[in-house]
Order: structure tokens, then C-alpha cells, then sequence
């Protein structure tokens, strides 16, 4: 007897099976990027420059990641579904991640762990400066993603997870300048609209709250 499969799928249903199935999905689709860069490296398609191939391909990746881990909380306000709250920790933590590959390849690659280049870069060009402070900035917030460094920080883990906001604008300044010197603005622009629309937007909440505590 042919079996009649449902014309639709009850809402409910749909958002079992995204809540079932939606982390493996986002899980694999930010660690994409990677398996494609592997995938090039393995086939000699890194370009004739695979350093700067791959220190361009990393940071992008590593804005993307920032750029969807600070749309979360704006998606799921207006649009009300707060299970998207949940994808953030693992967007935030793959922006750290392609953010490391973007600084051990220019520290083990382009400066081949020379510590004196690398110490007159961080001086002599402003873009390496604001990419090592976003970098460290990083660092804390990765160290502390955990529900364990949570609990044990308390209140003070939401402040510390303030730093997102200092570390976007360094990104933007970081990625800015440095296109900027190739007078190549594009792409650039882009990313800045979007890190500037996503700030900009928790300015405005920000103030809006200040301002009716006072009214």
C-alpha cells in the first residue's frame, strides 16, 4: 500500500527539527571555509601568492563570523525567535577561530616567527596594530566562552563580553586601512556598513533605555 505523505509539515514540526538539527547545520556551514581552504591547498589552487591567499581568505571569514555573531541579538528581537540566541556562542567562537588562522599565518608564514619584524610591524603599520589588539581582545572571550567561566564570572562575564564592541571597531579600522593602501574599497565598504548598522542599532537601544529610566 503506497504510503501518503503529508502536503505540508505542521509548524510545530518545523521548529523541533530546527532546534533538533540546527546547530550540526550552522556547525558545518561556518567550518565550510576551512575544508574549502584545505580543499585548495591539497590541489595547488592557493594562487601564485598563497600567503597573502590565505591571509585574505581568513580575515574575511573571520569579519563574517563577527559580522553574523553581532546580528544574532538584533534577529532574534525583531523577529522574535530566541532559539537563535543560542548559534551565538558558536558564531563567536568560529570568528576566533579564523581570526587565529589570519594571525598565525602573518606570524608563522609571512614573518616566519621572526619577533623583531613582528615588533616593528605592530609599530610601523596601523593596520597590524589594530589587527594584534583586536586579536587580543579575542583572546578573553574565547577563553571564557564556556557555561562553566559563565557561572564563575557572574556578572562580570557580561561585561567582559563587552569587548565585542571595541573589537569591531578595530576590525573595521584594521581591515579599512589596510585596503585602503591598495586603494582597493569595495569590499571593504561593505563590511563596514554592515559592523556599522549592527552597532549602531545597539547604540540606539542603549540610549533608549538610558533615556526612559530618567522619564
Amino acid at each position: 500500500m503506497a504510503i501518503k505523505w503529508p502536503l505540508y509539515m505542521p509548524a510545530w514540526t518545523l521548529k523541533n527539527s530546527i532546534n533538533n538539527f540546527g546547530k550540526p547545520i550552522v556547525f558545518l556551514l561556518a567550518l565550510s571555509p576551512f575544508i574549502r581552504l584545505i580543499w585548495f591547498g591539497w590541489h595547488g589552487s592557493l594562487t601564485a601568492n598563497p600567503i597573502e591567499f590565505i591571509t585574505r581568505f581568513t580575515g574575511t571569514w573571520a569579519i563574517v563570523m563577527l559580522c553574523l555573531t553581532l546580528a544574532i541579538t538584533p534577529l532574534r528581537i525583531t523577529t522574535g525567535w530566541n532559539s537563535l540566541q543560542k548559534y551565538r556562542r558558536m558564531l563567536g567562537l568560529f570568528c576566533f577561530f579564523y581570526a587565529l588562522l589570519h594571525f598565525l599565518t602573518w606570524v608563522l608564514l609571512d614573518q616566519q616567527l621572526d619577533l623583531d619584524a613582528i615588533y616593528q610591524d605592530f609599530f610601523k603599520r596601523t593596520y597590524i596594530t589594530f589587527g594584534i589588539l583586536a586579536f587580543m581582545c579575542l583572546l578573553p572571550l574565547a577563553m571564557t566562552s564556556t557555561k562553566g567561566m559563565q557561572k564563575r564570572l557572574g556578572r562580570n562575564w557580561s561585561r567582559l563580553h563587552t569587548l565585542v564592541y571595541p573589537i569591531a571597531i578595530l576590525v573595521v579600522l584594521h581591515y579599512y586601512i589596510h585596503k585602503a593602501a591598495k586603494q582597493d574599497f569595495g569590499e571593504a565598504r561593505i563590511y563596514i556598513a554592515i559592523l556599522g548598522a549592527l552597532l549602531t542599532w545597539r547604540l540606539s537601544r542603549w540610549l533608549l533605555r538610558k533615556f526612559s529610566k530618567k522619564h
